[in-house]
């Protein structure tokens, strides 16, 4: 199942680099103390643009290629339903447990975060779907209020569910389908593939999914089995990236969990060096950091040993949480776009 974890994603603003290095240092998030009480949430109409951070129809963050002047292709034959983090965690003893779908200032740290420096590494593989919804408060992973939680948790997915259906019903038409997703959108992702892929008709349809930055164990899914190699398809990967050296103990851990190597795409605890790494992004989204970072699997975490890139002396922490799409940008980039061209293949 889709274990509860705290988690330590933090807020990517635009200066992305600058804030890795901060929260890997360490830092606290205050949040809501009042008890959940939005008992009649309003429905979120998905029929208007607005409402998503990333769609085919519109020009957004997501389209962008880094190092390159182009922008994503409009006429790819697959879709990419991004599911993105936690970028919620506003400091305020009185705030709400879920945003207003219409804050403008959190939707364009979303925008220029997540959206920016990690739905646009699946843009080569489709067109990218990626619904703004309520999302939980990043303290509702931790907070002794643990019902108050799970309400912004339920309300968060109702969105993300809302919105896949909207998906399904207007846009999908019969093609291949990646879900991909980071931290609190692998809280949801996982649950909305239960839901609607496995076991059922559409099951054929996804490519694989990408379900990053939480602990998901391997028989989580009942007819959706772990990725086991670069071109295997109706599959999931997932992994955690830790320093080289460290198991934490706050969180799951084991060879319960599914832990994929982004660089080999295998589930093994072969050692593949940072020269095997097609490519970082990180602060500068235009600068692609090449043969910067490793990657071992290591008793359900991935390990890397300390990358390297300018400033990278002051990277003190050793949860490398916030970099797990960032730190292996190109291969996934890569990797989902010859996952979709093994289902075309193997449809024709």
């Amino acid at each position: 199942m889709v274990l509860k974890t705290k988690t330590t994603l933090i807020r990517i603003p635009l200066l992305y680099f600058t804030v890795l290095v901060i929260n890997l240092l360490g830092c606290k998030t205050y949040g809501p103390v009042n008890v959940f009480n939005d008992q009649n949430p309003k429905r979120i109409n998905y029929g208007e643009l607005r409402n998503w951070a990333a769609h085919p129809d519109k020009r957004d963050n997501a389209d962008l290629i880094p190092d390159s002047d182009g922008t994503a292709k409009s006429n790819l034959p697959a879709d990419v339903f991004f599911i993105h983090p936690t970028i919620y965690n506003d400091k305020g003893k009185d705030l709400p447990w879920n945003p207003s779908i219409d804050d403008t200032e959190l939707n364009q740290r979303v925008d220029n975060s997540t959206i920016k420096f990690q739905a646009s590494a699946f843009n080569a593989a489709g067109r990218v779907f990626a619904p703004r919804y309520r999302q939980a408060h990043l303290v509702s992973y931790s907070s002794t209020d643990t019902l108050s939680a799970k309400k912004a948790f339920a309300l968060a997915y109702a969105d993300v569910k809302n919105a896949f259906e909207h998906y399904l019903k207007y846009y999908n038409n019969g093609r291949p389908i990646i879900i991909a997703s980071h931290s609190q959108g692998t809280t949801h992702a996982g649950p909305l593939i239960k839901e609607f892929f496995d076991g059922s008709r559409i099951q054929q349809q996804l490519v694989a999914a990408y379900l990053v930055g939480m602990p998901i164990s391997k028989d989580y899914f009942e007819r959706i089995f772990p990725c086991e190699s670069p071109t295997d398809l109706n599959c999931f990967t997932s992994w955690r990236t830790f320093r080289k050296g460290y198991v934490p103990t706050d969180r799951p851990v084991g060879d319960a969990i599914l832990v994929t190597n982004p660089l080999s795409w295998t589930t093994d605890t072969t050692y593949v060096s940072a020269n095997k790494n097609e490519g970082a992004v990180l602060r500068n989204f235009n600068k692609i950091l090449t043969k910067r970072v490793d990657a071992q699997i290591h008793e359900g975490v991935l390990w890397a040993n300390k990358p390297r890139f300018p400033w990278s002396f002051l990277l003190r922490r050793k949860n490398y949480h916030i970099a797990d799409i960032n730190f292996y940008y190109v291969d996934i980039r890569n990797n989902a776009k010859l996952r979709v061209q093994k289902w075309l293949e193997a449809r024709n």
